[in-house]
């Protein structure tokens, strides 16, 4: 663990906390097992691992959305603002702030794209003035959008689409936005893009996001702190910097040993013997 991760406390007067939470599908397939992690105002962290390492689940367990997938937390505590929320809806949750973008985007494919931005805004009650500013101030930063914004959305692109999402989520007003795997299947020039809007919200609008993302390179570039889990338990935390720099990191999850880019076969050798797994 680094020096520099944030202190634990008891999560009362922290933003968001998740502490040592376990997570159970269908009554017995544990797959978070005594997660950690904290969240600070105005932060950017990412949430790292393989597929599989239970990087969905500790997001779908923060918006409540575990439910629905025949999921609960059954150990630990997840606080925000000072507040468990463990038995707050979903609904409820977008309401007071915490609003998820799912992997894969998942807009409604035959709205358009401005009505699909719209739907962010169905639990709002600060009126028609209000709404229109925030879309105008999406369009802002997602210009394609605007070009868009008549088009089906099923027939936008996968960028595009993942823009939709991210803008879509601003449209609830959120004060933390929970991204998973913002860059599955785009180009790195899209991936790019996306995550310097997201640098912009983060910088600009003051918005907060915990992104889960297999991409580390990317992911580390743009975070100010990052966790990695492993098999649904934090092996490792510290500052984006440090995580980047550590000669694990460089070997698992980036390739790189030195100077040289490593093989496929010989980081799945180094699997084998991580030194924080020992």
């Amino acid at each position: 663990m680094s020096d520099q991760a944030p202190s634990s406390g008891n999560g009362e007067d922290k933003f968001l906390v998740v502490s040592n939470i376990e997570v159970i599908y269908d009554h017995v397939i544990l797959v978070l097992k005594g997660v950690s992690l904290e969240v600070p105002e105005g932060g950017v962290v990412a949430l790292l691992g393989a597929n599989g390492a239970g990087k969905t689940t500790t997001l779908k367990a923060i918006s409540n959305l575990l439910r629905a997938e025949r999921g609960e937390v059954t150990k630990g505590s997840i606080r925000f603002k000072g507040e468990s929320i463990a038995k707050r809806s979903p609904n409820d949750l977008v309401q007071r702030g915490i609003v998820q973008v799912m992997e894969g985007r998942h807009c409604f494919e035959h709205l358009t794209v401005e009505d699909n931005l719209l739907t962010g805004a169905y639990t709002r009650k600060d009126g028609r003035e209000a709404i229109q500013s925030d879309l105008d101030l999406v369009y802002s930063y997602f210009t394609r959008l605007k070009e868009r914004r008549k088009s089906q959305a099923g027939y936008t692109s996968g960028g595009e689409q993942q823009m939709l999402s991210v803008g879509r989520a601003l449209m609830a007003r959120p004060s933390v936005i929970l991204l998973d795997e913002p860059s599955m299947g785009l180009a790195p020039q899209l991936v790019e893009e996306i995550f310097e809007i997201v640098k912009r919200l983060n910088e600009n609008e003051g918005v907060t996001f915990l992104l889960a993302e297999q991409n580390t390179n990317v992911a580390l570039r743009y975070a100010k702190y990052g966790y990695i889990l492993e098999t649904g338990r934090v092996v490792m935390d510290g500052d984006a910097k440090t995580l980047s720099e550590n000669e694990d990191v460089k070997e698992f999850y980036l390739g790189i040993s030195g100077e040289r880019r490593k093989s496929f076969r010989e980081i799945k050798h180094y699997r084998r013997r991580k030194r924080w797994l020992a």
